[in-house]
């Protein structure tokens, strides 16, 4: 009976344990599409319009879901209005609009190798905020998959690398990672009692506030979306993919796991990014792609602290 209790409860520690993972990695894949489609529209549609328009989908996609969570609960988002409204602020309405801002003047790719950097930026973040720090084997996987991103990002060659340079979007877009570095590492103290799909509902409205002023200029000042069927499937896509569904996908993965484990799955988004360009653009495959894609997972599986055990 112990020994069979055993051997069955293997199996299920080792699911758990990769469960973290593959909310996380599911999320990094939804926003590498995120980086492909902002570039694709943003001619039609400025920045703020759609971050605006993509969490007004979200928000309406998780109501009939969140509200009847939240009965009763309304004294415990008010004793946590303040941690509420920074992650609104910096989870929900400043980060993806300064990306789509970014993406105006960088392509996709660039800003995914950004994204890829993250992690270094919240190992900071993490140790300011709460004292946090990465062991040496997790900035060792960190440098080798962001080696990996190097060698995919160059397609292989030094001098394609050697003659990489940084545009003003990439600077744009460089500023939003500490800002969701401080999202990130400030979700381990929102309210426990309030789930994560009545959290994040919670927080579409303070983005949507914050968001609002600049929506109103944008829409009088510079210019209005073009509104047309394919520019609203994708504000769709955007709003219950990349907002609603990854946004719920790496709140239950760093509720689980914590930020800097979570962080370190960002190197996947270029390689995720690549692999979509090649499935749906025809784009082709090379040795090097393999190269740098394997040598990102070797690096996630040395920071994400698992271990290989030998079957029994």
């Amino acid at each position: 009976m112990t020994a069979g209790s055993g051997i069955a409860a293997r199996p299920r520690r080792g699911r758990d344990e990769l469960y973290p993972f593959a909310l996380l990695l599911l999320a990094n894949l939804f926003w590498a599409s995120n980086w492909v489609i902002g570039r694709g529209i943003h001619e039609t549609f400025p920045p703020v319009a759609l971050s605006f328009w993509r969490w007004t989908v979200a928000a309406m996609v998780l109501a009939p879901i969140a509200l009847p969570r939240l009965k009763g609960q309304w004294p415990i988002v008010r004793a946590h209005w303040r941690v509420l409204l920074i992650l609104g602020a910096c989870g929900i309405a400043v980060p993806q609009c300064i990306t789509y801002v970014g993406l105006n003047y960088t392509t996709a790719v660039n800003g995914s190798l950004l994204t890829a950097g993250s992690p270094i930026v919240m190992v900071l973040v993490s140790w300011l905020l709460e004292r946090h720090t990465a062991t040496p084997r997790q900035l060792f996987g960190l440098m080798l998959s962001l080696s990996g991103v190097g060698i995919v990002i160059a397609h292989g060659s030094l001098t394609t690398l050697q003659q990489f340079r940084f545009n003003p979007g990439d600077l744009v877009i460089l500023l939003s990672i500490p800002i969701w570095c401080v999202y990130s590492v400030l979700l381990r103290r929102r309210p426990r009692d309030v789930d994560g799909i009545a959290l994040l509902f919670l927080l579409t409205p303070i983005g949507l506030a914050t968001l609002a002023p600049a929506f109103v200029y944008e829409e009088i000042f510079v210019r209005a979306p073009v509104w047309t069927p394919a520019s609203a499937v994708t504000v769709v896509y955007v709003g219950v993919v990349a907002s609603a569904g990854a946004y719920g996908l790496w709140n239950r993965g760093v509720e689980l796991i914590g930020p800097n484990r979570a962080a370190f799955t960002n190197p996947f988004q270029p390689m995720f990014a690549t692999s979509l360009a090649v499935l749906g653009l025809g784009e082709r495959f090379y040795p090097y792609h393999a190269i740098g894609f394997a040598m990102i997972i070797a690096g996630w599986y040395l920071t994400s602290g698992l271990r290989l055990r030998p079957p029994l």
